[in-house]
């Protein structure tokens, strides 16, 4: 699916001011950057404009923000490290209005080839709220001060947030460009290609706790997908459906029939539907979640009462490395049990190894599956790594995202 969307590289921004709305939602703990890949993956969009003498504009937001404007999630740590790693200064604006006076003053004193970054958009309110309401006053005060805007954060532009799709209405008022950056346009061809137009075999897996999160995709990866392989969690309600005992394993007991839905329909349409073979049980879920833990292996239809599912086991593991071996695009979404504990990261090591190991296309969807990845040390071996967990799944399920659909057509 070629992105049909303006990008960077579609205008020269010398002289102009560029509103650049970026992902740094980075963790952090006691003020340090503990994961800087999404300020990596920005790299390359704000070089390009520095480049063009563009006047660079950044926003971004971080954390939730439940408790209003607050000093452990302010963007300034963002700063210094994007100063590090572009070897110039990038000049934080601590204002926690994001666009008022000092911003102002600050933007209009920008000589070509600057770089500033904004305060985290969410200390405003209006950033989240839907288009029509308060969050066109903050979007149009984003608009004054730029001429152009790009939109390079994936991992938020399944929202329909003021910074993120909103802005784009004034900018593209006043004549400016509304483009994509680079982050966005190889998400979206990585995403899109194995989506809709894959190499086969395509092999889709899919794991992590909730099943009610991933309805749609497991429906829209069935038709698009020859072998779809359920882990995590999630595959226990499938076990149930299957009318084996899960225990006291996770169950989604409204989501039984949906997943007996699914089982038929990959068998009407000639799909391979994989569920584990064998589990990794215990007594209780881990606490600390990092804890040591005594575990034992049994068959998937042999689960105590009293017991608990909280990995896949070997010979699951096996069989769904050997899924991946014959495939030629595997994308993979959330991880086959607890694997934040070494003893219970077996299974989604196993198939990391797979798909480190696979000649494919292998795309990681974001969230705890490309922190698995990361963790066990993979991530060079995978072809893309998705920066957007939430986003990424939408656009798996086949959903437009407003950051992308804002931008202007070629």
């Amino acid at each position: 699916m070629a992105l049909n969307k303006k990008s960077v590289d579609d205008f020269n921004a010398k002289g102009r001011r560029v509103l650049v709305r970026c992902d740094f939602n980075v963790p952090l703990k006691s003020g340090e950057i503990t994961d800087e890949t999404r300020i990596v993956a920005a790299l390359p969009t704000i070089k390009k404009l520095i480049n063009d003498g563009g006047k660079v504009i950044l926003c971004s937001h971080l954390g939730k923000v439940k408790e209003g404007p607050n000093e452990k999630e302010s963007l300034a740590p963002v700063a210094k490290r994007l100063s590090e790693k572009l070897g110039k200064e990038v000049k934080f604006i601590a204002d926690y209005n994001v666009t008022g006076a000092e911003t102002t003053a600050a933007v209009n004193a920008m000589n070509e080839g600057d770089v500033i970054l904004l305060q985290n958009t969410r200390f405003r309110m209006e950033e989240e709220t839907k288009p029509g309401k308060a969050g066109t006053k903050f979007a149009e005060e984003l608009a004054d001060l730029c001429d152009d805007y790009v939109c390079d954060a994936f991992g938020s532009s399944h929202r329909a947030h003021a910074s993120v799709s909103v802005v784009t209405e004034f900018v593209r008022k006043k004549g400016g460009n509304c483009a994509v950056g680079y982050l966005m346009q190889k998400e979206i061809n990585f995403l899109g290609n194995a989506v809709e137009n894959p190499v086969r075999p395509f092999v889709a897996i899919l794991g992590g706790a909730k099943i009610a999160d991933k309805l749609n995709v497991i429906n829209n990866l069935l038709d698009k997908c020859d072998t779809l392989i359920i882990g995590g969690g999630m595959a226990f309600t499938f076990l149930k459906a299957k009318g084996y005992e899960v225990g006291k394993s996770l169950l989604d007991e409204e989501k039984i029939d949906y997943c007996k839905e699914m089982m038929d329909k990959a068998a009407k349409l000639g799909k391979t539907l994989l569920l584990p073979v064998d589990t990794t049980i215990a007594a209780g879920f881990p606490d600390p979640i990092d804890g040591p833990i005594e575990v034992s292996v049994v068959d998937a239809d042999k689960i105590p009462a009293d017991m608990e599912g909280l990995d896949i086991g070997p010979k699951t593991a096996a069989m769904y490395a050997d899924a991946v071996k014959s495939a030629k695009t595997v994308v993979w979404n959330g991880p086959m049990g607890v694997f934040e504990n070494p003893t219970l990261a077996k299974g989604t090591l196993d198939v990391a190894k797979a798909l480190a190991d696979a000649e494919a296309t292998t795309i990681i969807g974001g969230g705890d599956s490309a922190a698995a990845v990361n963790q066990m040390g993979l991530a060079d071996k995978m072809s893309h790594i998705s920066t957007g967990g939430g986003a990424s799944l939408e656009f798996l399920e086949g959903k437009e995202l407003p950051g992308v659909i804002a931008a202007d057509d070629k």
